[in-house]
């Protein structure tokens, strides 16, 4: 294996853990939304963190957050509750600096 062969394994090992880190802090941050929402609505136990599960898989739907984003927002309206739009994203914004936070303290 030449020197280049082995520069260009490191790269894609590098490329591949980061991808890994940015769907785990994405997945963390989105667990987090969820069981602020679900705090939010009223719920605790075991249906905050199935509501919190819901918010995971929300992001499964498209690329980006905005799905995320669309989940949360629908339930916010659903039940009329007292949040702006600009509060929901801001609170998704800050949870992902704690997310990220506590993925890179764990690795």
């Amino acid at each position: 294996m030449t020197t280049f062969d082995k520069r260009e394994k490191s790269f894609e090992a590098k490329y591949a853990h980061d991808q890994e880190t940015l769907f785990k802090i994405g997945a963390r941050r989105n667990k987090l939304l969820g069981l602020w929402m679900a705090e939010q609505l009223g719920l605790d136990g075991a249906d905050a963190d199935a509501y919190a599960k819901q918010v995971i898989a929300s992001d499964f739907e498209k690329p980006g957050d905005e799905d995320v984003f669309e989940k949360v927002w629908a339930d916010v309206q659903g039940k009329g509750l007292d949040l702006s739009e600009a509060q929901v994203r801001q609170q998704m914004q800050d949870l992902l600096e704690v997310a990220r936070d506590q993925v890179t303290s764990e690795a």
